[in-house]
C-alpha cells in the first residue's frame, strides 16, 4: 500500500494504462428523466464496466503498480463485492493471486463471481470482526500486497478515470454527482474534475444510515460509524480513508444522504426508462438529484455516476416489486 496522496498526472496516467483494458462505457440520456429531475441529465453507466462496477478501474491501476518482484506472493483485499471481483479479475490478468476477506452477508452473487474470477475467499462478519486486520494478518503471512478498497493512491486515481472519460464526452457539466463510500471514486472524481472541469460542482451521496462522510465534513475530521445497515451494501462503510478525506473535504461542493426507498424509486426509474439494471449504491446519485438532496436548476447540465450492476436478480425483483 502506497500512502503517498493521488494527484491530477495519477489519475491521467491511470487513463493511460486502462486504454483498451477497462471498457470506456456509454453516456445515457433520457428525456424523461431530464423532467423528473429538473435538469439535464448524463448518466456514466459503470454498471456496464468490466465485473459490472467502477471498481475494476481502480483495482486494475493498483495491481499494475506492485512491484514486479513481489507479484508471485499475490495481493489481498477487502471488500463486500465489488472491489473483490475486481481484484480478483485484475490478479487473473495480471497473473497474480488473489485473497478476497468478503463479509458473511454479502450478495452471493458478488461472492460466487470472486470465486469465478479465480480468488480465494475469506469470510467474516462484518459487524464483529475487523476486516482490515485481518487482511494485513494475510499479508504478513503470505507476502501478499494489501490493496484496499478504496484509500489506496492508484485505486482513488484509477477510479477517476470514469468520471475524467465523462468530461471528455460532456465537457461542460455544471455539477457532478457520485456515489460515496470510502470515498475512492469522489476523491478521484475531484481530482478528474480539476483538470477538465475546474468550475463544476462535485458532489457526493450516501445512503441516510451510513453518513459518516457528511459528518466528518461538518466536523472536519474523520468520524467513525457503526458498520450501516443499508440496501446500498457497496456504502456501507464506516469512515473514510485518510487519503480520500483531505481531497472531498478541500473540493467537495458537498455531502447529500438518501434513504433507502430513493434508491428503490431510482432503481425502477432505471429498469423502466432505460431498461438498465443498477444495484442499489449504483443509483445513490440518481437519487439524490431526483429527491433534491442535490440541488439542481432547470437547464444545468448534470453527471451523474452509476457506479454499478451487481445485484441478486431475485433481491431485485423483489426491490422493485414491495420496496424496502
Amino acid at each position: 500500500m502506497t500512502t503517498a496522496p493521488p494527484t491530477v498526472e495519477d489519475v491521467r496516467a491511470a487513463a493511460a494504462l486502462l486504454d483498451g483494458v477497462a471498457h470506456r462505457t456509454p453516456v445515457l440520456r433520457s428525456h424523461r428523466l431530464d423532467a423528473l429531475a429538473g435538469c439535464e441529465l448524463h448518466l456514466k453507466s459503470e454498471h456496464l464496466q468490466r465485473i459490472g462496477a467502477f471498481k475494476f478501474r481502480g483495482a486494475y491501476t493498483a495491481l499494475s503498480a506492485v512491484d514486479p518482484d513481489r507479484r508471485a506472493a499475490g495481493v489481498v483485499a477487502y471488500s463486500s463485492g465489488n472491489h473483490a471481483q475486481a481484484v480478483a479479475l485484475a490478479g487473473r490478468e495480471l497473473g497474480m493471486p488473489v485473497t478476497i476477506v468478503m463479509p458473511h452477508d454479502a450478495p452471493q452473487t458478488k461472492v460466487e463471481a470472486t470465486k469465478g474470477y479465480g480468488a480465494t475467499v475469506v469470510g467474516y462478519d462484518r459487524y464483529t470482526e475487523d476486516r482490515e486486520a485481518i487482511g494485513v494478518a494475510i499479508a504478513e503471512r503470505t507476502g501478499a500486497a494489501v490493496v484496499p478498497p478504496y484509500d489506496h493512491r492508484h485505486v482513488i486515481a484509477g477510479q477517476g478515470t470514469a468520471v475524467r472519460e465523462l468530461l471528455e464526452e460532456v465537457p461542460d457539466l455544471d455539477v457532478v454527482v457520485t456515489p460515496l463510500g470510502g470515498g475512492g471514486m469522489l476523491a478521484g472524481s475531484i481530482l478528474a474534475a480539476q483538470e477538465l472541469a475546474p468550475s463544476a460542482a462535485v458532489w457526493g451521496v450516501e445512503p441516510e444510515a451510513g453518513d459518516d462522510g457528511r459528518r466528518s465534513l461538518e466536523a472536519g475530521e474523520v468520524v467513525r460509524i457503526d458498520p450501516p445497515r443499508t440496501i446500498a451494501d457497496g456504502a456501507q462503510t464506516a469512515y473514510l480513508g485518510s487519503l480520500t478525506f483531505p481531497i472531498i473535504r478541500e473540493h467537495v461542493a458537498g455531502i447529500a444522504t438518501v434513504s433507502d426507498a430513493a434508491l428503490v424509486d431510482a432503481m425502477r426509474h432505471m429498469a423502466a426508462t432505460l431498461k438498465q439494471v443498477v444495484e442499489p449504491t449504483g443509483v445513490l446519485g440518481l437519487a439524490a438529484v431526483l429527491t433534491g438532496a442535490v440541488p439542481v436548476s432547470p437547464g444545468q447540465r448534470v453527471g451523474v455516476v452509476l457506479t454499478g450492476g451487481n445485484v441478486d436478480l431475485a433481491r431485485y425483483a423483489e426491490l422493485l416489486a414491495t420496496g424496502v
